[in-house]
């Protein structure tokens, strides 16, 4: 597992320095401060491979290095300093096969999609035509290239086939469901237009029809394409490590950019423990252990963390812009209770779960209930004009209009 990434002249500050967890990892943050960023400096310290272009340092007098320390199958952790060769424009290596032991995978949130596999790829100086990695393009993960037939024509023939591999994918779907009554459940192969010669996988909607996956809603493509690419890495894994002779990894590390990407409210509190479960569905017998690390936006996804979040095996991290710079700490977890209290905590940082105009109206409120005439903004100077606005931006069965409404008459009656 990825135990710690420390960069020194590289990122979005002059250093930053993360210890991992070994099970769940959150990364959260307002955006452009280096949550993706992070990821991608995972990815390319676990596979020395890089999934979305070079890796930039920071301009001279700046020296580079990126310190990263990861376990092995032999007892000691791999330990190893990157420094940057502006003349190469390289980051430096050991040349030796990679000392990971476990499967990485990367979603993106363009739909993008890497894997490392132990069994597959090698250091150049071992396997010179192998590719270091499997980098799919979001296009590619559902029509395939030389390393991969995709999504639409794999899943086609494992449906055909009727074998194990289709059985495991309908069960990854399964679990990846947004509720029991909207399972995702694969249709019949379907021809859509006259000239095209394939036939093409479709959901079993709901509703009674077949739609086919090409024309699923970008949530829906998001989820399948991610079954897809567990299912296809797991499998060619597995028959990697038959033809080799050797027994299946047991780590997993998955990397995943905003995890709720399109995704539904029901969906965003799900997919953490949904992508657990799939992992075990995955790796069945052969008992991996896997890691997540995912970057966030979402509430509800820290929320449905909290019956099952362990601080001995979890983590969250918080990305913050404070006096001009970055910081990133680890943040103590606590139980937010609702989605409300996630908005306005420590973590997003909001003052209020309401729009920005109902926000601007209560503390022009709040400021004249407490008599702080300077702090009253233009257009909100007189009670008659903040309750006005309190009236066009709150609903009716706000909690803030009782407090509003006693405090109003007790200091002269309604507007």
């Amino acid at each position: 597992m990825l135990e710690l990434l420390n960069l020194e002249g590289v990122g979005p500050a002059p250093e930053l320095s993360i210890e991992f967890k070994p099970r769940i990892n959150f990364l959260a943050g307002d955006n452009g401060l280096g949550k993706t960023f992070l990821l991608d400096v995972a990815w390319w310290a676990l596979t020395r491979s890089f999934a979305r272009g070079l890796i930039l340092p920071h301009a001279p007098p700046a020296r580079p290095k990126i310190t990263y320390r990861y376990t092995k199958s032999t007892p000691e952790p791999y330990l190893y300093t990157s420094t940057y060769n502006r003349e190469a424009e390289v980051w430096s290596v050991k040349n030796s096969r990679p000392a990971i032991p476990g499967l990485i995978l990367y979603a993106q949130v363009d739909g993008g999609f890497s894997v490392w596999d132990p069994a597959r790829n090698y250091w150049k100086k071992d396997a010179p035509d192998r590719p270091s990695s499997y980098l799919f393009r979001a296009n590619e993960v559902w029509e395939g290239n030389e390393l991969c037939e995709g999504l639409i024509r794999d899943w086609a023939s494992w449906q055909r086939e009727g074998g194990e591999t289709f059985a495991l994918l309908e069960k990854v779907l399964l679990c990846l469901s947004p509720s029991p009554k909207e399972s995702l459940i694969p249709g019949d192969l379907l021809k859509l237009t006259l000239d095209d010669p394939k036939r093409y996988p479709t959901l079993r909607m709901p509703y009674g029809q077949d739609v086919p996956v090409v024309q699923a809603s970008a949530g829906m493509r998001r989820i399948i394409a991610m079954a897809y690419l567990l299912v296809w890495s797991w499998q060619e894994h597995l028959a990697a490590s038959k033809l080799r002779g050797n027994p299946p990894t047991r780590e997993i590390i998955f990397l995943v950019d905003e995890i709720e990407a399109h995704l539904h409210p029901q969906w965003q509190r799900l997919i953490v423990p949904a992508l657990l479960e799939v992992m075990g569905t995955l790796t069945g017998s052969h008992d991996a252990r896997v890691q997540l690390i995912s970057a966030t936006h979402a509430p509800l996804v820290l929320a449905s963390a909290e019956p099952f979040f362990d601080d001995q095996q979890d983590g969250l991290f918080h990305l913050e812009l404070r006096d001009a710079a970055v910081h990133l700490e680890e943040q103590p977890w606590a139980k937010q209770g609702d989605v409300v209290n996630w908005l306005v905590s420590d973590v997003f940082g909001l003052q209020q779960g309401r729009s920005l105009q109902a926000e601007q109206a209560i503390e022009a409120a709040e400021a004249w209930m407490r008599g702080d005439k300077a702090a009253l903004p233009e257009g909100l100077r007189t009670k008659k004009a903040i309750h006005a606005e309190l009236m066009r931006v709150l609903p009716g069965h706000d909690d803030f209009w009782p407090r509003w409404i006693v405090r109003t008459e007790e200091r002269g009656g309604r507007p």
